[in-house]
């Protein structure tokens, strides 16, 4: 899979692009009506417990409206903070903290909620079963999403289609499940391969083909059970389908290796942060 990279000049672009959806085209007309000389300290605090990411893109935030601006981390990505915990401390010119305040903000509440989430996720799979994200994720935000999986605990899936062969059902109901694994398997270049599968009949249809990771979708416990039994010493297994907090630890008692989960990133709720004067 493709390294997640939050370089230096990434997390720069990132942030520059939203401060400049958010001030384009005349500035922050309401926080120019304060004095430019006014100097506040703020607390950055959170409403609930979480864990807390973002940071470095909340201090880059302050960092291009006003260089002098100091952020000073009291917690660091991937922390788990309770309600009411100091994350941060702002000083600086007033006006310029208050312009970039709310992107700041929203870097870090997205990113938290992610990081929270999947934790949630991790805790009750145990130790033994991997939380994976999928690319369900928001366009052009992919990277910063699956960054905040790896602060939860959780394991990245492939980037991008680039990454792995991932045959799926609708690769299947366009052609040959047997097929298309054979083609796979001939051309992989050293990707991996991962085939989904969707019943014990489909599972020993392509049993004994060279593949590296079985894939099983939308499955019942009982037929997940026997079909983790059958692969388990040939294959990495995976089991996904609308897996949620109530049914994760029931999936991942079955001894599958994987669950990748859908959810983390594309329906993690933000995280209740604030900036306290």
């Amino acid at each position: 899979m493709s390294k997640i990279k939050l370089s230096k000049e990434f997390i720069r672009n990132t942030v520059k692009l939203a401060l400049n959806e958010d001030l384009y085209p005349s500035g922050d007309i309401t926080s120019s009506l304060i004095k430019n000389n006014k100097i506040i300290t703020i607390k950055l605090l959170s409403n609930q417990n979480a864990v807390i990411g973002g940071l470095l893109f909340a201090r880059q935030a302050f960092a291009l409206i006003d260089s002098k601006i100091k952020f000073i981390i009291k917690k660091k990505d991937g922390t788990k903070v309770k309600k009411g915990s100091l994350i941060a401390l702002i000083t600086g010119n007033a006006k310029n903290i208050l312009i970039a305040e709310r992107v700041a903000l929203n870097f870090l509440s997205h990113i938290s909620g992610i990081a929270t989430k999947t934790n949630e996720f991790v805790k009750l799979a145990g130790k033994k079963t991997k939380i994976c994200c999928t690319r369900k994720t928001i366009p052009n935000l992919r990277v910063i999403q699956k960054y905040a999986v790896k602060l939860g605990g959780g394991t990245n899936h492939r980037f991008n289609l680039s990454d792995e062969y991932l045959i799926k059902d609708n690769h299947i109901a366009s052609s040959d499940l047997k097929t298309l694994v054979s083609k796979a398997i001939k051309n992989k270049k050293g990707r991996k391969i991962t085939v989904e599968v969707d019943s014990l009949n489909q599972l020993k249809l392509i049993m004994g083909l060279k593949f590296n990771t079985v894939l099983f979708d939308n499955m019942s416990i009982r037929n997940l059970k026997e079909a983790v039994k059958i692969s388990n010493k040939h294959y990495e297994t995976e089991a996904s389908g609308n897996i949620s907090l109530k049914t994760v630890k029931s999936v991942a008692s079955t001894g599958v290796n994987r669950i990748s989960v859908g959810s983390i990133t594309h329906s993690a709720h933000a995280i209740d942060l604030k900036l306290e004067i």
